[in-house]
């Protein structure tokens, strides 16, 4: 049996993880190549992507619920694996409503896989870290997605980009069959009596303050790449931010790691919804190639730091594992709607209109951030559990 512990166990987790979130990397390219290439507006680019990340959303609440039931190692692989075959087939479609459906349906596999994969892990030995470290390989993979992709696309046209897609979910289908781990205490008395009780109010705050988060990022993120270019910043240019962005996300899970006992959670999650908002007014506002490149490269540097401490700190507050078997619904929910509002946003008021929208969110974000219980709150209710 392969746990948690085992090096076959992590490798599984660290791939399926990258498959599963490569929209937090990919969306950049993945909303520029539906206008670049395939030539959909902004507005329908980011529906497109929109489509996904809601499959992924149903997916996501409709398992977490029933995530002490499930066989979490024949939920990933099938998900990735039919997740690979419909981006197989992507490639080979041009219109609108034709990658609207298989969007969609690629969304819905792999966000069921995804949520296997999160929950298995909060339900770790140390959550934490090991989120930490499959965070890392995230990283790893988006200096590899970003160095890669762009110029293939460039060169051989957009069915390359749902290519590497269906490339990337087949790997992880095959991680999965091989070496998905076991959650520990799977069948523990605690466990089991966790999974019968609701989830604490703290526990809704923390969820919908990363889904608000998630809004901000996917919203900004996906035009990340487009506004670079409507500025005149240069396709090499704006494809070394893109790479350089990748390696600075090597950084925050480490950091986050090495953090846990020294921040606050609660702390950090106030500090990175401010923190993402002001990146957000940067990147948006800024005529000049210097300010702009500063903040994209740290922009999901930010999101990956924070949402670390969130998902420690809510595997300490829910037991169950149910709640961050919902990570994919919670970080997607929002992501879901941010491609197709930036887009309309962008379409109708233009790239300012991305900052308003921004602030308004980061605010939700923090009045429920702040409603997260201290850190000697959460250690006493650990001594009781």
């Amino acid at each position: 049996m392969t746990t948690t512990d085992s090096k076959r166990g992590r490798v599984a987790l660290m791939v399926g993880h990258c498959a599963g979130m490569v929209d937090l990397v990919a969306l950049p390219v993945w909303v520029g190549t539906l206008v670049a290439q395939y030539r959909f507006d902004a507005q329908q680019a980011g529906s497109l992507a929109s489509l996904f990340l809601i499959g992924a959303v149903l997916a996501s609440v409709t398992l977490a619920s029933r995530f002490h039931r499930l066989n979490v190692r024949v939920v990933a692989t099938l998900g990735f694996g039919l997740a690979a075959l419909v981006f197989g087939v992507a490639s080979t479609a041009q219109d609108f409503g034709t990658l609207a459906v298989l969007h969609a349906l690629g969304g819905t596999a792999s966000g069921a896989a995804l949520s296997a994969t999160h929950g298995t892990i909060a339900r770790s030995g140390n959550p934490h870290r090991l989120f930490a470290i499959v965070g890392m390989a995230l990283a790893v993979f988006g200096i590899l997605f970003m160095g890669a992709t762009p110029p293939l696309v460039a060169r051989l046209g957009g069915p390359v980009l749902f290519q590497v897609f269906a490339v990337v979910m087949a790997v992880a289908a095959l991680a999965a069959m091989l070496a998905f781990p076991v959650p520990d205490n799977m069948r523990s008395p605690a466990q089991s009596a966790a999974a019968r009780e609701p989830l604490a109010a703290a526990v809704w705050c923390g969820i919908v303050g990363i889904a608000c988060m998630g809004l901000v990022q996917a919203m900004a993120f996906s035009f990340l790449e487009r506004v670079g270019s409507d500025r005149g910043f240069g396709a090499a240019a704006i494809t070394g931010v893109l790479v350089a962005l990748g390696i600075v996300n090597l950084a925050p899970p480490a950091l986050a790691a090495w953090l846990e006992k020294r921040l606050a959670a609660r702390n950090v999650l106030l500090c990175g919804a401010a923190a993402q908002a002001l990146l957000v007014a940067v990147i948006m506002l800024s005529t000049q190639f210097a300010p702009y490149a500063a903040a994209a490269s740290v922009f999901a540097a930010v999101m990956i730091f924070t949402h670390t401490f969130a998902f420690g700190l809510l595997a300490q507050l829910d037991r169950s594992g149910r709640a961050l078997a919902a990570t994919p619904a919670m970080l997607m929910t929002g992501a879901a709607i941010g491609p197709v509002l930036g887009g309309t946003l962008v379409k109708s008021l233009g790239y300012s209109s991305l900052v308003v929208a921004a602030v308004l969110i980061a605010a939700l974000a923090l009045v429920c951030f702040s409603r997260l219980p201290s850190p000697h709150a959460v250690q006493r209710q650990e001594a009781l559990t």
